[in-house]
């Protein structure tokens, strides 16, 4: 790992620009899209880059080994369902807020760490952290103004959202010995073949012709987020390492609120910035926390 340079900042803004710039494309993509044939065209146009490069770098991909089992499983929790229920929830809410409350998973990470894992215990700090971070959303939610009996449980479905993405992310532990392109492409294999036959049975989309931004939303989401993200991801985590690569946590949310407001007139409250700073405050300490001894 080398000491972060003025480009290893840049790409990290990058990043998290495409991270963000998800949220209010699924947004878009919602108008004609629902939420299973949204899900499917992730994984789909983001399979392309990856397997690609699998191809390219003569990584083997091990989607039907004898370790199936775990990347469909893996798959369906860390792509599949949050997929789905962000879209379904996006759907009813506003993309920001959809950015803040997917920004909670590395709180939600760390109280699953210190049931799951070792060496990743709670210490006062990382305490303080969750706190202030979760009071954060549960002061959103009073946000009567954006969020109300419509559209609460589509709020809460995005949040378990992002709980999948935190679980899916604990199970990837059991394949941690294998190359991350291979994990990547095999989860993404397994994705499509659960999401295929739903999208036909479910949502039929192809009977329908749909608006155009939905259609490049759509596609947008895939090869950029889902695709593209994952490869520059990887490039900073072999560069600059994890610890580098997480601080996408605190600009996601500031991104994703500032190009809602860019790109679709996105209302931002009092609440909605209150949340976001406590949000902030709570990863910052999570993470501080993540030097000291556990209690």
């Amino acid at each position: 790992m080398r000491q972060p340079k003025l480009i290893d900042y840049f790409l990290l803004t990058i990043l998290s620009l495409i991270w963000a710039s998800a949220f209010f494309n699924i947004k878009i993509a919602t108008y004609s899209f629902g939420p299973v044939t949204i899900a499917f065209l992730r994984v789909f146009f983001g399979a392309i880059p990856v397997l690609l490069l699998c191809y390219f770098k003569n990584i083997k991909v091990e989607a039907f080994s004898k370790d199936w089992h775990w990347f469909a499983m893996i798959g369906f929790i860390n792509l599949v369902a949050p997929f789905f229920l962000i879209a379904y929830g996006v759907k009813s809410v506003q993309s920001n807020l959809a950015a803040i409350l997917m920004s909670t998973t590395p709180l939600s990470s760390t109280v699953l760490a210190h049931f799951y894992t070792k060496n990743e215990k709670f210490n006062l700090v990382k305490t303080i952290g969750i706190l202030i971070g979760f009071s954060g959303i549960v002061f959103l939610f009073s946000d009567n103004l954006l969020i109300d009996e419509n559209n609460f449980v589509s709020a809460l479905l995005i949040l378990l959202g992002s709980t999948c993405y935190v679980v899916g992310g604990v199970l990837t532990l059991k394949i941690s010995n294998k190359k991350n392109e291979n994990v990547t492409g095999s989860i993404l294999i397994w994705a499509i073949i659960i999401l295929l036959p739903l999208t036909f049975l479910i949502e039929q989309p192809f009977q329908t012709m749909p608006r155009t931004d939905s259609l490049i939303s759509a596609i947008y989401l895939g090869i950029v987020p889902t695709g593209i993200a994952w490869l520059l991801r990887f490039k900073i985590l072999t560069t600059n390492g994890l610890i580098f690569q997480s601080q996408v946590s605190y600009l996601i949310p500031i991104f994703g609120t500032i190009l809602g407001y860019i790109f679709l007139k996105e209302l931002i409250t009092l609440k909605v910035l209150v949340s976001l700073i406590a949000v902030c405050i709570g990863i910052y300490f999570v993470k501080k926390g993540g030097n000291q001894k556990a209690i």
